[in-house]
């Protein structure tokens, strides 16, 4: 596997470690429809929370988080549809992004940030 790849998925395990300590519940993890992939399916306070997870090993002059596009968000919005109605879930999503990036000293730090799109935003 690629350096980068490794770094993606210590940053989703990060993420997904940093969200059970909060107490939200892991449904599933790398949950895929079509090419669409969902990094984080959880559950917390009876709302289904799905989470984009955006690393960087390096600092840059763009945020993570900006590199969620309208497009990434209509994909992530169409697995988010297909995964509720596979498991015949009725509970309202929301869309949350976990930026991981190193701080000056190289230590990772994670930011959550909740509510970050609505699916109305990807039309």
């Amino acid at each position: 596997m690629a350096e980068h790849n490794d770094f993606g998925q210590l940053a989703e395990d990060l993420a997904a470690e940093f969200l059970s300590k909060k107490n939200y519940k892991i449904l599933a993890r790398n949950f895929r429809y079509q090419k669409a992939e969902i990094d984080i399916v959880a559950e917390f306070e009876g709302i289904i929370v799905v989470t984009e997870v955006k690393a960087r090993s390096y600092n840059t002059l763009i945020e993570p988080q900006e590199a969620v596009t309208k497009k990434k968000i209509k994909s992530i919005v169409m697995c988010s549809d297909f995964f509720m109605n596979e498991r015949k879930i009725d509970k309202e999503v929301r869309f949350d992004i976990i930026t991981v990036l190193p701080d000056e000293q190289g230590v990772l730090q994670l930011n959550h940030i909740e509510d970050a799109f609505q699916s109305f935003d990807a039309n």
